[in-house]
């Protein structure tokens, strides 16, 4: 049985992901909207969330001490 906290953490959860899927639809036009200081800032800031994050990749990194 479902406590009431689980219910409402549910009921939110839906909501905001209906919020979420309403502003990613809208994303185009609002940021068409933003002056281009302003865009890029969102932009950047919404990278990671569509790249993957990039490692330090040492040469010697994996590589036997000795050959």
């Amino acid at each position: 049985m479902k406590t009431k906290d689980q219910v409402l953490t549910m009921g939110l959860r839906e909501t905001l992901k209906t919020i979420m899927q309403k502003e990613i639809e809208n994303l185009p036009e609002t940021l068409k909207a933003l002056e281009p200081k302003e865009r890029i800032n969102i932009v950047c800031k919404l990278m990671p969330y569509v790249f993957p994050k990039i490692e330090t990749v040492h040469p010697t990194e994996g590589e036997p001490i000795q050959w």
